[in-house]
C-alpha cells in the first residue's frame, strides 16, 4: 500500500475555520446571490424531466467515457465551474481576483513590502474558450486502425449556453482523419481560423495594441459557450481591456527589470508562449544531427530491428522518458502526469505523418511522500483563463507574468512576493507554487457553495440465501469492528447500513434505543424511509449501537432462505438517505438482480464464451446509469463489491459506479471455506478501502495551451462539460486518461503546458485544490515526435480505446485496431529512414521497441482474447479495469512480471526503512525459454501471485525457503511463504512484501508445482508462447513484416 502523503503546510494567511453544523439541503446554488437561475440550451436537455431521463445507451459508435455528456446535467452546470473557484459578480474587475484583499496574519506587516502602484483595468475581462470534441458517431469514415473520425459541427453535442458565444466560420469545425492508424483526431476540414499572438515583444515592452473597431481580441477560431461563473463580459463587444502598462524605462532606454527571472537575460524575450533564449528553427535543424549511434539509442531515435533479437523485455524496470526542456524547471512527476509523447507535434498534420496516438494519462490524487499544502488568503490565477500559477510561468518582472496555457499578462498580489519558508520579502521565484509542480491549496471560503460536507458512509448489504452462503458477511462484520475507529473523517462523520433480499431492510441506530431496531419494507417499486432521521448516524455518539449492530449481523439473517436480490431498490433508498449531504455508498453484491427496479435477466450463453463474436457487452438497462446521474447530481458516489459464483452482468450493474465515480472491486467464485485466496483478497483490500483517503464533493479541470484540446476522456465520471470532470468522491487508486487534438498550429510556441486541478473537500472537513502541472517541448519534425514515443503511456491510452472500440462495434475490431496501430508506427518511422536501411528488417524507434510485444499480450489478455473460453463478467470486468487503473498498475496487469527467485540475493538490494534487504532480481520475458526445470520463478499480475517450482529444484532450496524436504512434498495448495530463519527465505519474502506494498490491490500467492493440475494458471500468462488461439510473439511479428510488404 501507498504511504500516506507527507504534508508540508506553509501559511502565508489566515486558515479558514472549521464548518460546523449539518449541512443545508441543495441546491446549493440558492447560497450564490450574484448567480441567476440555470438556462439549459437545446432541446434534448430538459431540466423539468429529472435526473432520469437520460435515454436508454444505443449500441452505436461511441466511447462510454463520452456518453454522459450527451445527458442532462442533473444539476447545474455553473454550480461546478464555481466550486472550482471563478466566482466574479456583475461589474467585478477581472484583476480583483489577481490582487491581494485579504490581510496576512502571518509574516512581516504589509508596509514592508515593496511599494508599488498597481494598474486599474476595465470591468471586462476577456473569455476563456472551452475546446474539445465530442465522442465518434456511426456512419463516418473508419481508419485502419478501427478509430471513427468525429463528426461535423451539426452533431456534436449542445453545451449548457448562457453567454452568446462568437460565430465561428462557415464550415469550420472538429478535425477529421485521413490518414490510418489510431493516431488521435485528424486535421480540420478547413484552415483554423486567424490565431491570435501576442505581439513581440522589446527591451521596453510596449503595451499590446487594441483591435480595430468591431473586431474581438479573441481568436477567431471556433467558440463553444462558457460556463457562468468565469469572469467574462456578458457578450463580445468592440471594446478592448486596457493593456497592462509596461515597466518604467530608465534614462538609457532600459527597462527598470530588478533581476532575470529563472536565470534568463533580461534583453532576451521570448516569443509568445515561448522561453527566452531559445531558437526553435536552430534545435529543429541540430535535432536532426546525431553525433553517433550511442547518443541516438539515449534519445530513442536509433532504429531497433525487432526481428534480430526476440529478447527486447529490459531486465530492470527502466525510468519513463523525461522530457527535455529549453529551461529546467520543476515538472511534474511521471507517476501523476504522463503524455504519450515528450515533445509535442506543431500541428495536427504532424502528428497524423508520426501516426500516434497523443494524450494524456493523469494520476490526481495519488498519495504522494512530499505535498507542498500552501495556505494564502489569495491563490494567485490567470485573470482570463484561471489556471493556477506554476513553475512554467514567466515573470516580466516583480509585477507582472505571462500565462503559459493562454499567453495573457496578469499582476501579481503584493503578498505572494512573500516567502512562507523564509518568511522575507523577494523573488517570486522562491514560491512554493513556482518551486513545486504539484501543490495543494487550503480553499479559501469562495471556494465553496455550501460549507464543506462531513464524512458520510453508507453500507448496503445483499443478505439474500446465496450471499449468506458465501460466508462474506462475517467477513465484513469482521474487518468493519475491527476498523470502525479508523474510518477518515472528524467528530461529524457519519455512518449508516442497510440490508436487502427482496425486501429492504433498515437500521434506526438513534441515541433513544438500547439495541439496533430493523425496519422492513417490503414494498420495493416505492422504496421509502421508514425512520429518516435515525438511519444515518454519528459513528461517535452511536458507536455502541453501531458495534452491536456489526455484531448481530450475521446470526440474524443466517438462516434466510429468500433467494431474491433487490439490488436497485436497496440503492434507490442509501440514495434518498444521504442525498441532502452526499457521501459514499459501498454495496455488496453477490448474485443477479432479479426483484423490484432495475432487476436483469440473464443474458449470458455458456456455450459461446470461446467464440469470436462477443456479445451483451453494453447495459441491459438503462435503470443503472439513470441512477448513477441522480447520485452524481447530488454528490453521491457508489462503489460495487461483487462476490458472485455465477453470472452477475457486470455490464448493467457497473454503470451505477461508472458514472458516480465509484470503483469496483470483483472476487469471483468467493467462498469462506472453497476459495480461500479470494477470502484473503477480500479482507485485505476491504479493510484498505475502509480507512484509505477520500475526497468528498470534487470536480477537476483539465486546461492546456492553447491550441491544443481534448475530445475523450476514459475514467469513471461524469462530463460537465469540455474539460470538467464531475467526482462525488475522488479516491489514490483512480486514474484518468484524455485524447487530445492539435486544433491550431503551435509554431510561435515553443513549449506546451497541461494543468489539471482537483477541487475537493477533505475527511477533515477542508476545501482543497490539488495542482498538477506537466510542460513539453514543442517539435516541428517527424522524426523528433517518433524518438520522443512513452510507449507504456501509448499502450494505456490504446487499450482503453480499444474497450471503447469493443463497446461501440465488436472486440475483432478493437484487436485489428490494436495491431494497426503497430504496423501505423512502424510504417511512419521507415519512411524517415535512409533509402535502404529498412530492407530486410522490421524497424522500429528504439524508444517505443516493446510496443509490439505488449500489443500482442493485449489480445491475448482476458478483456481482449478470442477462441479461449471467458466469462462475460470477467471480460467486462478486465474492460473496466483498463479504463480506470492507473498506468504504474496497468502495465503489469497488461504485461505481468516474471523473477526467477531461485538465485535471489542481496546484490543491488534495496533498504527498507526497517532495514529490511528487498533483492531487485531481473524480469524475464513471458516465455518458456526462460523457465528452467531446476529453477523458481515469481509471476506477479497484480491480482495475484504464482510461484511456479520446476520438478527438478534443489532440495536444498525446498528446505531453506519452503520448509519441505524436496520437490514431492510441496502441498498442493501451499498458499504462502513459511518464516524460515533462513537468508533465502527472508530475501524471497521481503520480496513478495515489497512488490505488494507498491500497489493498493493485495496479491494473494499461490504455489503451483511442475506437475499439478492447476499447471494452466501459470502458463496462461506466458504470452510470448503459441497457443491453440494465438501466435506466438516472434510470429505476430512475422505476421507484421507481412502485412507492411503488402
Amino acid at each position: 500500500m501507498c504511504p500516506p502523503p507527507q504534508q508540508v503546510p506553509l501559511h502565508t494567511g489566515p486558515p479558514p475555520g472549521p464548518p460546523t453544523g449539518r449541512l443545508p439541503p441543495p441546491p446549493m446554488s440558492e447560497n450564490l446571490p450574484t448567480m441567476g437561475p440555470p438556462q439549459v440550451c437545446g432541446a434534448s436537455l430538459q431540466a423539468p424531466q429529472g435526473y432520469g431521463s437520460a435515454p436508454r445507451t444505443p449500441n452505436v459508435s461511441e466511447p462510454t467515457s463520452a456518453k454522459s455528456s450527451r445527458n442532462a446535467s442533473p444539476i447545474p452546470t455553473q454550480r461546478y465551474d464555481n466550486m472550482e473557484g471563478q466566482f466574479m459578480s456583475p461589474g467585478q474587475s477581472p484583476s480583483s481576483q489577481a490582487v491581494n484583499s485579504f490581510p496576512l496574519q502571518q509574516g512581516p506587516p504589509t508596509s514592508s513590502a515593496p511599494v508599488r502602484t498597481t494598474p486599474q483595468y476595465p470591468t471586462g475581462s476577456f473569455a476563456s474558450t472551452a475546446t474539445g470534441m465530442p465522442p465518434p458517431v456511426m456512419g463516418h469514415q473508419t481508419l485502419s486502425s478501427g478509430i471513427v473520425p468525429p463528426p461535423p459541427p451539426s452533431q456534436m453535442s449542445q453545451q449548457h449556453q448562457y453567454v452568446p458565444p462568437i460565430a465561428s466560420p462557415p464550415g469550420y469545425g472538429p478535425p477529421l482523419m485521413s490518414a490510418q492508424g489510431m493516431h488521435g483526431p485528424p486535421p480540420p476540414q478547413q484552415g483554423p481560423g486567424p490565431v491570435q499572438r501576442m505581439p513581440p515583444t522589446s527591451q521596453v515592452l510596449p503595451p499590446p495594441a487594441a483591435p480595430a473597431p468591431g473586431q474581438s481580441s479573441i481568436s477567431q477560431r471556433q467558440r463553444y459557450p462558457q460556463q457562468l461563473g468565469y469572469s467574462q463580459p456578458g457578450a463580445f463587444t468592440s471594446a478592448s481591456p486596457q493593456s497592462i502598462p509596461p515597466p518604467p524605462v530608465s534614462s538609457n532606454g532600459s527597462t527598470g527589470i530588478p533581476y532575470a527571472p529563472h536565470g534568463r537575460v533580461a534583453s532576451l524575450e521570448p516569443p509568445p508562449g515561448g522561453v527566452a533564449g531559445y531558437e526553435p528553427e536552430l534545435h529543429s535543424r541540430m535535432a536532426g544531427m546525431s553525433v553517433n549511434s550511442g547518443f541516438n539509442k539515449m534519445w530513442g531515435s536509433e532504429p531497433y530491428n525487432l526481428l534480430q533479437d526476440r529478447n527486447v523485455l529490459p531486465k530492470m524496470h527502466e525510468d519513463p522518458p523525461k522530457p527535455t526542456l529549453p529551461r529546467e524547471g520543476a515538472n511534474c512527476s511521471p507517476d501523476i502526469f504522463r503524455c504519450t509523447l515528450t515533445k509535442i507535434p506543431e500541428t495536427q498534420s504532424l502528428l497524423q505523418k508520426a501516426r500516434l496516438p497523443l494524450g494524456i494519462l493523469i494520476h490526481p490524487f495519488r498519495d504522494v511522500s512530499h505535498l507542498p499544502v500552501i495556505q494564502t488568503s489569495t491563490i494567485v490565477r490567470c485573470r482570463s483563463c484561471r489556471t493556477y500559477i506554476n513553475p512554467y510561468v514567466q515573470f516580466i518582472d516583480q509585477q507582472r507574468w505571462k500565462c503559459n496555457i493562454c499567453f495573457r499578462f496578469n499582476v501579481l498580489p503584493d503578498d505572494f512576493m512573500y516567502d512562507p519558508v523564509s518568511r522575507k520579502y523577494g523573488e517570486p521565484e522562491r514560491r512554493p507554487e513556482i518551486q513545486n509542480a504539484t501543490v495543494e491549496f487550503i480553499a479559501p471560503s469562495e471556494y465553496m457553495l455550501r460549507p464543506p460536507q462531513p464524512a458520510v458512509y453508507m453500507f448496503v448489504l445483499d443478505v439474500s440465501h446465496g450471499a449468506i452462503q458465501t460466508g462474506y458477511l462475517s467477513s465484513f462484520c469482521k474487518i468493519m469492528l475491527e476498523e470502525l475507529d479508523n474510518l477518515p473523517g472528524d467528530s461529524r462523520t457519519q455512518v449508516g447500513f442497510m440490508t436487502y433480499d427482496s425486501s429492504v431492510h433498515f437500521y434506526n441506530l438513534g441515541e433513544g434505543n438500547t439495541v439496533p431496531q430493523m425496519l422492513v419494507v417490503s414494498d420495493i417499486d416505492e422504496v421509502f424511509l421508514p425512520s429518516p432521521d435515525s438511519l444515518l448516524v454519528n459513528v461517535h455518539e452511536c458507536k455502541m449501537l453501531v458495534q452491536y449492530l456489526l455484531e448481530s449481523l450475521p446470526s440474524t439473517h443466517s438462516q434466510n432462505g429468500e433467494t431474491a436480490s433487490a439490488l436497485g431498490a436497496a440503492v434507490q433508498a442509501a440514495y434518498k438517505l444521504i442525498s441532502s449531504i452526499g457521501g459514499r455508498v459501498s454495496v455488496f453484491q453477490t448474485c443477479l438482480p432479479t426483484a423490484g427496479p432495475g432487476s436483469l435477466k440473464p443474458r449470458e450463453d455458456p456455450n459461446q464464451r470461446a467464440g469470436k463474436e462477443i456479445t451483451n457487452l453494453l447495459p441491459g438497462t438503462d435503470f443503472y446509469k439513470k441512477l448513477a446521474l441522480d447520485c452524481s447530481g447530488q454528490q453521491v458516489a457508489v462503489d460495487l463489491f461483487l462476490l458472485g459464483s455465477q453470472y452477475m452482468d457486470i455490464a448493467s450493474i457497473a454503470c451505477i459506479s461508472k458514472y458516480s465515480a465509484g470503483c469496483i472491486n470483483y472476487y469471483p467464485g468467493f467462498h469462506t471455506t472453497l476459495n480461500k485466496h479470494q477470502v484473503e483478497k477480500f479482507e485485505t483490500e476491504l479493510r484498505y478501502y475502509i480507512t484509505r483517503k477520500i475526497g468528498f464533493e470534487a470536480v477537476m479541470r483539465i486546461r492546456c495551451t492553447k491550441g491544443l484540446a481534448m475530445h475523450t476522456f476514459h475514467g469513471n465520471f461524469f462530463v460537465r462539460s469540455t474539460d470538467l470532470l464531475s467526482l462525488p468522491n475522488i479516491n489514490p487508486d483512480a486514474g484518468f486518461s484524455m485524447q487530445l487534438a492539435i486544433e491550431e498550429s503551435l509554431t510561435e510556441c515553443n513549449v506546451a503546458s497541461f494543468q489539471a486541478a482537483v477541487l475537493y473537500t477533505s475527511s477533515q472537513g477542508e476545501r482543497r485544490i490539488r495542482v498538477h502541472t506537466l510542460s513539453l517541448p514543442v517539435t516541428a519534425l517527424v522524426q523528433d515526435v517518433l524518438s520522443s514515443v512513452d510507449q507504456e503511456a501509448v499502450v494505456g491510452l490504446l487499450c482503453k480505446m480499444a474497450v471503447d472500440r469493443s463497446l461501440s462495434s465488436s472486440v475483432l475490431d478493437a484487436r485489428d485496431a490494436m495491431i494497426n496501430a503497430c504496423l501505423d508506427l512502424i510504417q511512419a518511422f521507415q519512411m524517415t529512414l535512409p533509402s535502404g536501411q529498412a530492407v530486410g528488417g522490421l524497424h522500429i524507434p528504439y524508444c517505443a521497441r516493446l510496443l509490439p510485444l505488449y500489443m500482442l499480450a493485449l489480445t491475448k489478455h482476458t478483456a481482449f482474447r478470442i477462441g479461449v473460453s471467458t466469462k462475460l463478467d470477467d471480460r467486462v470486468y478486465a474492460m473496466e479495469q483498463m479504463k480506470t487503473m492507473p498506468l504504474s498498475y496497468l502495465m503489469t496487469y497488461i504485461y505481468p512480471a516474471m523473477y526467477p527467485v531461485h538465485i535471489l540475493n542481496d546484490q543491488n538490494a534495496l533498504q527498507t526503512e526497517d532495514g529490511a534487504m528487498v533483492p531487485q532480481p531481473p524480469r524475464l520475458q513471458l516465455t518458456f525459454e526462460k523457465v528452467d526445470r531446476h529453477g523458481c520463478y515469481l509471476l506477479d499480475t497484480v491480482d495475484r501471485m504464482f510461484l511456479y517450482v520446476g520438478r527438478a529444484i534443489s532440495d536444498h532450496f525446498c528446505t531453506n525457503v519452503l520448509g519441505v524436504p524436496q520437490f514431492a512434498a510441496i502441498p498442493e495448495d501451499m498458499t504462502e511463504l513459511p518464516e524460515l530463519d533462513t537468508p533465502e527465505s527472508e530475501l524471497l519474502r521481503n520480496f513478495v512484501a515489497w512488490l505488494i506494498s507498491q500497489r493498493p490491490y493485495y496479491s494473494p500467492l499461490h504455489v503451483i508445482r511442475e506437475d499439478s493440475k492447476e499447471r494452466h494458471l501459470f502458463v496462461q500468462h506466458l504470452v510470448d508462447d503459441r497457443t491453440e488461439s494465438a501466435v506466438s510473439y516472434y510470429e505476430f511479428l512475422q505476421h507484421l513484416k507481412q502485412q507492411l510488404n503488402k
